[in-house]
């Protein structure tokens, strides 16, 4: 059987389709915007959204006056759309375009976004290099607020295969070294009138 081509998937799928038509797209992303204010940085504080794409919560942060993001996504396509739809703005984020298992921070963060990446990762040694980009990014203390399909939730998106998560399953993947500070579900309704169940959770690198 043939290697999966992650990157080339989601090439396909973001040159194919504008992100209004994806099934994850939010118009308002309430609750990642919730959590990151629960986080309590800054607006001098360094956020990554990882595998934020073409998402719009890179335009809410912006106008909230955090002025250190960084947008990371496998597709250039995806960062494409975002980089045109902000226009001028887009100069004020970091673009990164990178596979997040083979990812290798070159600066420290306060805050790591992820609304539907590490789901993506049904290989054990994918979910390791994850963590350890996350925990390589993170300052000591630094918070990570990850979304993912909750128990209820799809068994597959975008035709691939999903992990899901409950509080104690990912605070399992997570391990000792991260801490549970928040959790909540969301009902996300997609542009097609489905929906999808995500747990929201925030944790917090312990020193």
């Amino acid at each position: 059987m043939p290697e999966f081509d992650r990157k080339g998937h989601w090439e396909s799928v973001y040159s194919s389709r504008r992100v209004t038509e994806t099934s994850w797209h939010q118009k308002d992303p309430r609750f990642s915007l919730a959590l990151i204010e629960n986080a309590g940085v800054d607006a001098e504080a360094a956020l990554i959204d990882v595998g934020g794409g073409a998402s719009l919560l890179v335009d809410y942060l912006l106008e909230a006056g955090y002025r250190d993001l960084t947008v990371l996504d496998i597709s250039a396509a995806a960062l494409e759309q975002a980089q045109r739809r902000l226009g001028q703005a887009a100069d004020q984020v970091n673009w990164i375009e990178a596979d997040i298992t083979e990812f290798r921070p070159q600066r420290l963060y306060e805050l790591w976004h992820d609304r539907a990446v590490f789901h993506f990762l049904t290989d054990g040694q994918d979910r390791d290099s994850y963590l350890r980009a996350m925990n390589t990014a993170l300052k000591d203390c630094g918070q990570a607020i990850i979304a993912a399909f909750a128990l209820d939730g799809p068994k597959k998106c975008s035709g691939l295969d999903v992990v899901r998560y409950d509080r104690e399953s990912l605070q399992s993947e997570l391990g000792e070294r991260f801490e549970c500070l928040e959790a909540d579900r969301e009902e996300h309704v997609t542009p097609a009138g489905g929906r999808q169940m995500f747990g929201f959770y925030r944790f917090r690198k312990i020193s």
